[in-house]
């Protein structure tokens, strides 16, 4: 059974940073794409980053900025988000979502349309930038 479960959200000041981790399990890692993808208030879901192991590359958001790094470490099983300099704007719920299996080669396509890439969903965390 696949399972993600994503944590370090919280209430923080505009211009800290937070790292979001995403726990995950149930499935073979040679053949995934995992993303990061938030949903602000009143909006729909919208992706931030991916990574597919099919070509090795992270990729992220067009327009979204340098603030955003996701990295995964696969001895932990983990992929994180380390989000720098937050704003107002990225307050969200965010979710980590994997597809798998995934052989395609990149996953920008991902990001644009989260909800019909994405089989897999974590429970989300919530992030709350104060000004």
């Amino acid at each position: 059974e696949v399972q993600l479960q994503a944590s370090g959200g919280g209430l923080v000041q505009a211009g800290e940073s937070l790292r979001l981790a995403c726990a995950v399990s149930g499935f073979n890692l040679d053949d995934y794409g995992i993303g990061w993808v938030r949903q602000a208030p009143g909006k729909e879901r919208e992706g931030v980053s991916c990574f597919s192991s099919g070509d090795g590359n992270t990729y992220y958001r067009q327009g979204i900025g340098g603030r955003f790094t996701m990295s995964t470490d696969n001895a932990k099983n983990t992929v994180y988000l380390q989000i720098n300099n937050l704003k107002r704007e990225d307050t969200a719920v965010y979710y980590c979502a994997a597809v798998v299996p995934f052989t395609g080669w990149g996953c920008q396509a991902h990001l644009y349309k989260p909800t019909q890439a994405y089989k897999y969903w974590g429970q989300g965390t919530q992030v709350t930038v104060s000004s």
